[in-house]
């Protein structure tokens, strides 16, 4: 998974082609600590299908409220850099994650 920043998430979602997902968290969100090997080895079934990112807002808040992310943990799709799809929420399984993808690669 591609570890994103404020300051190559522009280059990496937005003007990156093709299916991008985005996994939003937090130090603080233990619910997104306890997805997240579940989310990197769904990164690795699906590798090379869509580009897999990882971005932490801790610290760039600016980020995630740009991105209306207003929960966590919450996963958005792009298609050609455009937002198309989101699940979030504390009770996220890693389930409803991979349907959402799957309706994209």
């Amino acid at each position: 998974m591609i570890e994103l920043t404020k300051e190559n998430f522009e280059q990496e979602v937005h003007q990156s082609k093709g299916v991008t997902f985005v996994d939003f968290w937090s130090d603080g969100c233990v619910p997104c600590k306890q997805l997240m090997p579940d989310v990197h080895a769904m990164a690795e079934r699906h590798a090379g299908k869509a580009k897999f990112c990882s971005f932490n807002i801790d610290g760039a808040r600016r980020v995630a409220m740009k991105e209306q992310v207003l929960g966590l943990p919450t996963m958005l799709i792009y298609v050609d850099g455009e937002r198309k799809d989101s699940v979030t929420g504390s009770d996220l399984t890693i389930d409803q994650i991979e349907e959402m993808v799957k309706k994209y690669i």
